[in-house]
């Protein structure tokens, strides 16, 4: 019996360390480059011991004379081992402010965000690691930046989660490997190009920090470790901030209580469960100021970019700044249906809600936007409303009131998120009846959501 080969079973531990087991979908992000052969070789090559689902992707950039070839090479690579390779074609936006490397990284890694798999699995090696590492504290990065790249990084809100197997391995060896097997590999020209900025510190500055210390790759590895630990921390101590606040949206006072970089804390760790770019250090301590600056019955709408920084009366919260799309939905007594980034569910009560019998008689029940001028009544005791005066007292700012849910039966507003059930819709006490809730997330995904509004 042959020796077990030692390269495969280190492989194999980081996929145990994952929990890959019978069932789970990885994709390969296939370049066509030594690194990412030899990881689809191994996965290939384990694929039958572990029982995994295995795929490859290749994002087809356009940016090479070569790429069609390599494009050829990843498919035929796929074709010979029974691999699906699915081909990507991606426009690279040429004006990005950070550059082409930076355009082309986000369009293969958006289009790589929609294959249907478990995890994605890149070639990263430690010199990546290193170089990454590099790059980002040169930009000025924080602590989350600095812990560059990490092994493993769960799904987040949709997306698979990313695994890099081979990134506790030098380039060196993982070359050795694969000239051992035999294998070939395409090369891509633009990596010895030096006006890009990975590529200087790959063949310029990374030699010369070797030669004044010699373990400076998996030295600085292992820096961006202690940086991945501390940022988990700062991950932590963001948790109990938010619950000391309340959960979401956040008390405005408690959370103007920590301090200022308990606060920037706070949003960024937000916006990254949110699966958003964290903003500008600058651009963030701006919107801090306006926030700690304003009086507390004023609202409050600062961009943090993609995201905006809200505040009304004693709740702040973030939200992507495009408002989202509301349309007129039909309800056919569906359980939820989306609505404004979020679902509204409509959930069995007895006695609270609306009256069932009254939802059940009726030709039309739609969900959709208020109109102008209507009004509620939301207990039979007291006085018709406008909706307005309602939202004004509820604490829905003025920019929140347009994405409202309504729902409309037969023409009438009967319920209305944030607001309350209109008297002539409600059930009698001990009547079967239908709550509706409008929340943000999936439909009964309970816990907190760094997004909209969260009304009831």
């Amino acid at each position: 019996m042959s020796a077990p080969d030692e390269f495969l079973e280190r492989i194999a531990a980081v996929l145990a360390s994952a929990g890959v087991s019978a069932g789970t979908r990885i994709c390969c992000a296939l370049s066509g480059g030594v690194d990412s052969v030899v990881l689809f070789e191994v996965l290939r090559r384990l694929q039958p011991r572990v029982g995994y689902g295995l795929s490859a992707a290749h994002v087809h950039h356009g940016l090479s004379p070569n790429a069609d070839a390599w494009a050829a090479a990843c498919t035929g690579r796929g074709a010979r081992a029974g691999v699906p390779v699915q081909v990507f074609r991606v426009e690279i936006e040429r004006n990005h402010p950070d550059g082409i490397e930076a355009a082309a990284r986000a369009a293969r890694h958006a289009a790589l965000d929609t294959v249907a798999c478990d995890w994605l699995a890149f070639g990263h090696h430690q010199d990546d690691q290193a170089e990454t590492l590099l790059f980002r504290l040169l930009r000025g990065g924080g602590v989350r930046g600095a812990a560059a790249m990490r092994v493993l990084s769960p799904p987040v809100r949709g997306r698979p989660g990313r695994l890099r197997p081979l990134l506790a391995l030098r380039r060196a060896e993982i070359e050795d490997w694969a000239r051992r097997q035999g294998l070939d590999w395409v090369e891509d020209e633009s990596n010895a190009a030096l006006h890009h900025t990975r590529n200087a510190l790959r063949h310029r500055l990374l030699p010369v920090a070797e030669t004044l210390f010699p373990a400076a790759v998996p030295t600085l590895a292992r820096a961006a470790a202690h940086f991945a630990e501390a940022d988990d921390l700062l991950g932590e101590l963001a948790a109990l901030d938010a619950r000391a606040c309340g959960g979401l949206p956040l008390s405005r006072q408690a959370f103007l209580a920590l301090g200022g970089g308990r606060q920037a804390n706070l949003l960024r760790w937000l916006l990254q469960r949110a699966g958003a770019q964290a903003p500008s250090s600058r651009r963030l301590a701006e919107a801090l100021r306006q926030l700690g600056a304003l009086p507390a019955a004023r609202a409050l709408d600062v961009s943090l970019g993609a995201w905006a920084l809200r505040a009304y009366r004693d709740r702040v919260w973030l939200e992507p700044s495009a408002e989202p799309v509301v349309e007129a939905l039909v309800w056919d007594d569906e359980p939820a249906l989306p609505w404004a980034g979020g679902y509204v569910r409509f959930e069995a009560a007895c006695g609270e809600g609306l009256s069932a019998a009254r939802l059940a008689a009726a030709k039309l029940r739609a969900l959709a936007p208020r109109t102008s001028g209507m009004s509620l009544r939301l207990s039979p005791q007291r006085p018709r409303r406008e909706l307005r005066k309602l939202c004004q007292e509820a604490g829905i700012p003025a920019w929140l009131r347009a994405r409202l849910p309504v729902l409309w039966v037969d023409g009438e507003p009967a319920w209305v998120g944030g607001i309350g059930i209109e008297a002539a819709f409600a059930a009698a006490p001990g009547e079967p009846g239908v709550l509706p809730r409008w929340s943000v997330g999936e439909p009964g995904a309970g816990g907190e959501e760094p997004a909209a509004w969260p009304a009831a």
